[in-house]
């Protein structure tokens, strides 16, 4: 059994997010053009499309409810991408992390670079987003900034969650399973395309259990004007979910990285 104090990361996670970000930087320019085109699609085809035929949602425009859904989703998206495809090419492909280890870098260290840098796309994602919402009016209030925090949260959330599924995989197919299982329902059935009251009671209790319902509940308040109610409960949900993945990776990483 590993000694549970050495998951607990250092200043190395810094180096290995400014790292990540280095080289993401060499891919700015087409990766910036997919982070807007992908929203503006969303909100043309969805909030304009279909917001003709739905009308409003929950006392606001269906644009501008369908915006604030879309920016948590897009956290969840890009970070699991990130942690998923990305953090495995660099393990197992490129042999980065077996690099990193041949420093003083841990695997705490490496492994807490990542969730920070599963964050940080994830904000650069939604603020992205946010941005062309805003142009089309679908995000305002004063509590807009307020949802960076947040994002950043979901973010470390997700990540993490990903990160474990990249400690157990053996190839790239076997995040398919991911995305089948965990993802696409989170995207369907937490709260991003319609209110979660419009479900059945036990899908109600099956979307509370999952992390993307409750950075819905966070940021589609403070994106149109409000400040949510249950932070506490909704932040400790996500906070909960981080450490827990977050330890069930370290411990799986340990073991594969270090046999």
């Amino acid at each position: 059994m590993s000694n549970w104090q050495e998951a607990i990361p250092g200043p190395g996670a810094f180096a290995v997010l400014q790292r990540n970000f280095a080289v993401w930087r060499k891919l700015l320019i087409p990766s910036m053009l997919g982070n807007f085109g992908d929203p503006l699609l969303y909100l043309l085809a969805l909030g304009y499309g279909l917001g003709h035929f739905v009308g409003p949602m929950d006392g606001m425009p269906y644009i501008t409810f369908i915006a604030s859904g879309i920016v948590a989703s897009s956290v969840m998206n890009t970070a699991s991408f990130e942690g998923l495809y990305s953090a495995f090419t660099r393990m197992n492909a490129q042999h980065t992390y077996a690099a990193m280890l041949a420093t003083p870098l841990r695997v705490s260290d490496i492994l807490a670079g990542e969730v920070l840098w599963t964050a940080v796309k994830g904000l650069i994602s939604a603020l992205a987003i946010i941005i062309v919402a805003y142009f089309f009016g679908a995000i305002q209030g004063p509590w807009v900034w307020l949802s960076i925090p947040v994002i950043l949260l979901a973010g470390l959330s997700f990540g993490s969650l990903a990160l474990v599924m990249t400690a157990l995989a053996r190839s790239y197919d076997f995040f398919m399973y991911y995305f089948t299982l965990a993802v696409t329902p989170m995207f369907l059935f937490c709260g991003v395309f319609y209110p979660l009251h419009s479900l059945p009671l036990f899908a109600q209790d099956i979307a509370q259990a999952l992390p993307l319902t409750h950075a819905v509940a966070l940021l589609r308040p403070l994106l149109t004007g409000h400040l949510p109610q249950q932070v506490g409960y909704h932040l400790a949900v996500l906070l909960l979910y981080t450490l827990l993945a977050y330890a069930v990776a370290w411990y799986l990483l340990v073991r594969r990285l270090l046999r």
